[in-house]
């Protein structure tokens, strides 16, 4: 049934000399959708709990949790719970620098989610977890047993 609806369409309108190619066929629009779908409701799922996760980390510390889905703001709050200048804030904006940008944002971004778990008493290994799953480091960061241990950035390394 499908085929012979499908075999119609492409007959009917892709012959057609009027008809607006630029338009998408209806087998094209549900593929699509169920692409965008595939996609984009893991990455909400994950999105969300990466939100929870970092809320609790703020609270944790003692910042508003509501800090986490302020845009920039979030950023300033983290930089003070891990002990680094304010105006480092700026060296997000790397990344509206193509390539060397983005490389210097990356290493920034490493940089404060290293103090992030040192900032927990955490090491590297947490530091990759952070970084490669988010959205199950911050949760356990958050919800699991670790305590804030203040500022790693500000404390002199020995």
């Amino acid at each position: 049934m499908l085929h012979a609806i499908a075999t119609y369409y492409s007959d009917h309108f892709y012959n057609d000399p009027y008809y607006d190619q630029s338009q998408l066929s209806p087998e094209s629009a549900g593929a699509l959708f169920a692409v965008l779908m595939l996609f984009l409701v893991p990455a909400l799922v994950i999105a969300v709990f990466t939100i929870i996760g970092m809320w609790r980390v703020f609270k944790k510390a003692g910042k508003p949790g509501w800090a986490v889905i302020v845009p920039i703001y979030n950023i300033i709050v983290l930089l003070e719970i891990v002990g680094r200048p304010t105006w480092w804030v700026f060296l997000y904006f790397l990344s509206l620098i193509p390539f060397i940008g983005w490389i210097g944002s990356l290493v920034v971004g490493i940089i404060v989610t290293n103090d992030l778990a040192k900032s927990f008493g955490k090491d590297v290994g947490y530091t990759l977890m952070l970084l490669f799953v988010p959205f199950v480091g911050y949760m356990i960061l958050g919800f699991g047993e670790a305590k804030y241990k203040g500022p790693a950035a500000a404390t002199p390394a020995h």
